[in-house]
């Protein structure tokens, strides 16, 4: 079984709490929350503590509109996308590995919302991530 990290409630978070957490990852980690924080994307990650997950989870924001949730594992870090039935029509559409269209279409939903969900451990990875976060954001 895998095991969630960033779980003490009482830690400052910090950008060495995050280094020592994520671990081997963390270089892909890193240029993730540079690359969305730059120019290109404009995004805002806001970690905060979550009582009923028992961890440190970033929210990344455009604007007031949720993107994406970023969690950190013990062996990768894992970032999820929700979709409503209406906004998710397009991700068949999107360049990016089947992997991802087929967990959206197998997901059942939570609430309204169908997730999407990558588990992250290489630089290769963020692309598809990438593009899911501009298609998010460009949703109305």
């Amino acid at each position: 079984m895998e095991e969630k990290r960033l779980t003490d409630p009482d830690v400052e978070f910090s950008e060495a709490y995050l280094k020592q957490e994520s671990g081997e990852f963390y270089p892909v980690l890193s240029t993730l929350l540079q690359t969305v924080q730059s120019d290109a994307f404009g995004f805002t990650p806001e970690w905060r503590y979550y009582k009923d997950g028992k961890a440190w989870l970033c929210k990344i924001t455009h604007k007031k509109k949720t993107v994406a949730w970023l969690s950190v594992w013990q062996h990768y870090f894992m970032i999820g996308f929700y979709f409503t039935e209406k906004t998710g029509t397009g991700i068949e559409d999107l360049e990016i590995h089947e992997t991802l269209k087929e967990y959206y279409r197998s997901e059942k939903p939570i609430g309204r919302l169908k997730p999407v969900v990558a588990k992250i451990t290489k630089h290769e990875h963020l692309d598809d991530v990438y593009t899911l976060m501009r298609y998010k954001a460009g949703l109305k």
